[in-house]
């Protein structure tokens, strides 16, 4: 291990003696606090890059500024650099490295070193030659394992001392477990401890997931015992068989030749990650649990799945020789193969593994939306300023759409929301009064003209974001309006078209695709629909009321009072020419009703001669 005085100048005649090799260093401040700790396959160009290049983000520039003393200890590969990294981490929890939000003790199945082991959960692992199992993230799961292994295979649960002399002796007496059928009494040589060990061998197989072998040895024994005219006891053998089976089949959810593999993915956003991990043990998820990662600095996507990796593969003890991914990480795993799947059943476990991760994190979010609503509203604006590339968050933003029909009725709709929330209040229509024609280019000028107009003439404040439904013709069109007031470049706008969901920029002619699981996408795509909603309602009133006014009450002596009580009574104009002069003078009264039904129904005039 190297040391170096606090001083910048010696820091940088250090930094020129670093070696080239493998291994892990530790920045430490004036006061000689562990500030942050880091791994690299070559540690002089990685702690080099620190001190030569400029930093975008405020807390790794800080992270500089205060680094007073460096230390590095060399390893022999990458992979021995990620795991030293990771134990540095968890012991020292410097103020700059990745924070794993998970203070768990999980529990072990432990098989006890000793003559006759028990079998039994524990939550604290005592280095005493004893085989310990675990950690089970999924406790219930651990509990319905030990439920069937002493089912399936009887062992004692007392802590006597059950060695040869004692037992020689007849120290013990048989007690309750053995009158109940739990356990077969070795403490007076009922059963001896080479037939005990033959359980404790498969007891571990099921353990590991290794399901078959044991179902192999009960057939065999049920065949031996069958073969002896021993029925009863080829019976209960046979009802072991049954419930491992069982068991079996609720475990299972992909092909049973996957055997021995690790799945992990990752989602992140600006301020955590979220990692999930699966063991997959001959078909089971034997397995599974979810971390999250708070980011400190600038960690990418891979250097956060790398710290997981090691993370996980620790505490499970997990020695799998295959690991599936969602991209290669940039590690050297000696024997360890990473595997991206295209298709079949490990993509489906790779699928499944995603849907756990992005559940975790949104009910994550759901907790801290309910916790610190404002906390949370100010993390999504933040990222979509960031996904948006705006000046500023976009607290307040408005939609437009157009809606017509061939033309008619042209109307638009605006949907506001505050704070990544609707606020129907502010909700507007628009009947388009400047535009003949089905002309959605020159109707969106127009409305957002009027608009903006208002809004300046009343001295309103304006949106931090104008999203427009449309491509680049409905934004150009948007943008000649905000030309006109003056406000091109002072509001963000952006255009969304349907079909892909694709992002459109002022000036900029290809689109953006946001993730499709992004928050960012999710909040422009509901104030869309929300406008397309609203402006849809507005204009079927809008055509209702135009059918009253061309149908109805274009008879002369028919009011649209007369023609709305007669739509009451016959719902559509349809049924209305359908109906007797006398159903509709229910209604309207004898006069009107000959009116209209002489309308519908004109005299049939007599053909020439």
């Amino acid at each position: 291990m190297s040391q170096s005085s606090p001083s910048e100048e010696k820091i940088q005649n250090l930094l020129k003696t670093i070696p080239e090799d493998p291994g892990v260093y530790q920045y430490f401040d004036a006061e000689g606090k562990i500030l942050y700790v880091g791994k690299a396959k070559n540690l002089r160009k990685r702690v080099i890059s620190y001190f030569v290049k400029h930093h975008d983000r405020a807390k790794t520039a800080m992270l500089v500024r205060r680094i007073a003393d460096i230390k590095y200890i060399i390893v022999d590969t990458e992979l021995d650099a990620l795991l030293l990294e990771n134990n540095l981490i968890k012991k020292y929890q410097p103020r700059y490295n990745i924070a794993l939000k998970d203070d768990k003790t999980f529990p072990f199945i432990c098989i006890k070193n000793e003559h006759f082991p028990r079998v039994f959960h524990t939550r604290k692992v005592v280095k005493d030659g004893s085989r310990y199992f675990g950690p089970y993230a999924n406790v219930k799961m651990m509990y319905s394992l030990l439920e069937l292994i002493h089912k399936l295979f009887p062992t004692r649960n007392c802590n006597l001392n059950l060695n040869e002399e004692s037992i020689l002796k007849k120290k013990y007496k048989v007690c309750l477990e053995y009158h109940i059928g739990n356990c077969r009494g070795p403490c007076e040589g009922l059963q001896t401890e080479s037939e005990y060990d033959k359980s404790i061998t498969q007891i571990e197989e099921i353990i590991k997931g290794n399901f078959g072998t044991v179902l192999k040895f009960l057939k065999q024994l049920m065949q031996e015992y069958s073969g002896k005219m021993e029925y009863e006891k080829a019976e209960l053998i046979q009802q072991r068989v049954e419930s491992l089976e069982n068991y079996q089949s609720k475990s299972t959810v992909v092909s049973p030749v996957i055997s021995n593999v690790d799945v992990y993915t990752i989602a992140a956003d600006d301020e955590s990650a979220f990692v999930n991990f699966f063991k997959v043990m001959n078909g089971a998820i034997v397995q599974g649990h979810t971390i999250e990662m708070k980011k400190r600095i600038e960690e990418s996507k891979e250097e956060l799945l790398q710290m997981a990796i090691a993370e996980f593969r620790q505490r499970f003890h997990s020695d799998s020789k295959e690991i599936i991914v969602q991209f290669i990480p940039e590690i050297d795993m000696p024997g360890v193969e990473f595997t991206v799947p295209q298709r079949g059943d490990k993509k489906k476990l790779l699928e499944l593994s995603e849907r756990n991760v992005e559940y975790y994190r949104k009910e994550k979010e759901r907790q801290q939306s309910l916790i610190d609503p404002e906390r949370h509203t100010k993390r999504v604006l933040a990222t979509m300023m960031k996904d948006l590339r705006l000046s500023e968050e976009p607290r307040h933003i408005e939609c437009f759409d157009n809606s017509n029909i061939q033309g008619a009725y042209p109307v638009a709709a605006m949907t506001v929301f505050k704070n990544t929330r609707p606020s129907k209040k502010d909700y507007r229509h628009f009947n388009i009064k400047t535009v003949e024609g089905p002309d959605d280019f020159a109707s969106m000028e127009e409305v957002i003209y009027r608009r903006y107009k208002r809004m300046l003439d009343e001295k309103q404040e304006l949106p931090q974001l104008i999203v427009i439904d449309g491509g680049k013709g409905q934004l150009s069109a948007a943008l000649s309006s905000l030309e006109k007031l003056g406000l091109r470049g002072k509001i963000g706008i952006i255009g969304i078209a349907k079909r892909l969901e694709e992002i459109y920029y002022p000036g900029d002619s290809m689109p953006m695709y946001l993730d499709k699981k992004s928050e960012t996408l999710r909040i422009i795509q509901q104030i869309r629909d929300e406008a397309h909603r609203f402006g849809i309602t507005h204009h079927r009133k809008r055509r209702e009321k135009g059918t009253i006014k061309t149908e109805l009450t274009e008879i002369q002596g028919i009011s649209e009072v007369s023609a709305q009580a007669l739509l009451r009574k016959f719902k559509s104009v349809k049924k209305i020419r359908e109906s007797s002069e006398e159903e509709m003078a229910e209604s309207i009264g004898k006069a009107k009703a000959k009116l209209v039904f002489a309308h519908f129904h004109p005299p049939q005039t007599a053909p020439p001669p």
